[in-house]
């Protein structure tokens, strides 16, 4: 009797998803959103994986920057086994998969393989989906190296596509040639022909095999991957990768490093529903009114034809528009074109060289502990709101330029002031005088709530000095 393979889910959370600005941001990129239902894109990756048969626990590949966030959205998602790898640096996507064989080679045996996935894309078709991966655990048991190409629905510029070869005795196609994105002319004619499927950056094989490939095209940076996972060190729940030898593999794709030179490369079609989200324009494959208007939050349109407004708090109306998207949040606001959608980074570009905080973070900024969100800014004073999760604490930490007074709106805080410790509830307050060491916890049931009014020289992030943190942050800095 066969062996039922171990297919180990690979998410791969690196990206910064510029062109989803202002909802995508450095400090919470798009794989982190809710777009399309009450679960994030990265919760719905690991979700779905989770519902094919045979699957392990994933192993989840991310920035250090957004460790605490994949880890509590992973956890609301059911999923608290994962392994977690933290990129010293982004080095593509062929170091991070390289790296995640080597692990799941190790939790797993030599037999193990593992599905690479983006873990900011949709699938709304799961039939189809867990078809075209059974599909590819067949031929990659053959020794194959699976990668699916997409049934295209448009003759779409924004993506590389895959040639279809001959078909293979296994199943699937051999890849004839993996193709850069074209232009419009070009896609219309990749389209029509039938021979071409979008590629969609997911793969499918043994980890022996694929680091056999590797080994074998990239000598380097297989020997720099192997020393980063043996040289890795455990953080809390996190696997951090040797900083100094993964820095020494060179930052390709996987399919410049491994997929365009192999002669094991299988091409498995799927047609599952799949967007990669790389622009607003993801928003026309949703269920639109009759005039081809997408609205999402607090939205009132008239006489206005395809048209898509996404609102996260405000009231968003618009009158007479046509093929435009407009983009709400609290510090920012798009509007574009529908067809320039994809030149968000541009504007994503200039904010960055004009050093805006637009790009970096939302109003409301994710903590280990929970969140904080500030409500108001002025010359010495800053005011927030603040949010700490059930039994969880802030560092000890102290200010040398800024005051504080916290007011408890909800909850039971546990204030932590010099030598003093003591307990506050609903609408009790406490002052902190600059330069005293203190330290704010959660030890109810429900989450904490407060206000927390700032007062002094200077109000920036930075001036913290930790000197104690359950989270192994150290130092200074937010």
């Amino acid at each position: 009797m066969n062996k039922t393979p171990t297919v180990v889910p690979v998410l791969l959370a690196g990206g910064s998803g510029t062109r989803l600005w202002p909802l995508s941001r450095e400090g919470y990129p798009k794989q982190f959103l809710k777009l399309t239902d009450e679960w994030s894109l990265l919760q719905q990756t690991a979700r779905r994986a989770q519902a094919l048969p045979g699957t392990t626990a994933p192993i989840l590949i991310c920035n250090e920057a957004h460790r605490f966030l994949a880890a509590e959205q992973l956890r609301l998602a059911g999923i608290d086994n994962a392994d977690i790898l933290l990129e010293p640096e982004g080095r593509n996507t062929a170091p991070a998969v390289a790296a995640a064989c080597l692990v799941a080679r190790q939790r797993h045996g030599d037999d193990a393989m593992v599905f690479v996935m983006a873990a900011d894309h949709l699938i709304t078709d799961f039939p189809a989906f867990a078809a075209a991966v059974e599909a590819a655990v067949r031929i990659a048991a053959e020794g194959r190296l699976a990668t699916f190409g997409i049934t295209p629905t448009r003759a779409e510029t924004g993506y590389g596509y895959l040639h279809r070869g001959p078909a293979l005795p296994g199943g699937g196609f051999r890849v004839a040639a993996f193709v850069e994105k074209p232009d419009s002319a070009r896609a219309q004619s990749y389209v029509a022909s039938g021979e071409y499927l979008w590629n969609s950056g997911m793969f499918l094989f043994k980890a022996d095999g694929f680091l056999a490939e590797l080994q074998r095209f990239e000598p380097d940076m297989y020997r720099a991957c192997t020393q980063a996972v043996e040289a890795a060190k455990r953080d809390l729940d996190f696997v951090r990768l040797d900083a100094a030898a993964f820095k020494l593999a060179r930052s390709e794709s996987i399919d410049y490093a491994v997929m365009e030179k192999t002669d094991k490369a299988a091409l498995v079609p799927m047609d599952a529903g799949w967007d990669d989200i790389g622009s607003w324009s993801f928003l026309e494959t949703l269920q639109r009114d009759e005039r081809g208007n997408y609205t999402h939050g607090d939205v009132l349109l008239e006489d206005s034809d395809n048209t898509l407004v996404h609102s996260e708090g405000r009231l968003v109306a618009g009158i007479g528009l046509k093929d435009v998207v407009v983009v709400e949040t609290k510090d920012a606001v798009l509007v574009a074109a529908r067809e320039r959608a994809q030149d968000v980074k541009r504007i994503v570009a200039r904010l960055k060289a004009l050093r805006r905080t637009e790009i970096e973070s939302h109003t409301v900024v994710h903590r280990p502990w929970g969140s904080y969100e500030t409500v108001a800014l002025g010359g010495r004073y800053q005011v927030k709101h603040i949010i700490v999760k059930p039994r969880q604490k802030l560092s000890l930490q102290m200010h040398h330029h800024r005051a504080e007074h916290w007011i408890v709106v909800s909850g039971t805080a546990r204030v932590t002031c010099d030598e003093r410790e003591f307990l506050l509830s609903e609408n009790q307050s406490t002052y902190i005088p600059l330069g005293s060491r203190h330290r704010l916890e959660n030890p109810g049931s429900i989450p904490l709530e407060l206000i927390e009014v700032q007062s002094g020289s200077y109000l920036g992030e930075d001036d913290i000095v930790r000197f104690n943190d359950q989270y192994g942050r150290a130092g200074n800095g937010g």
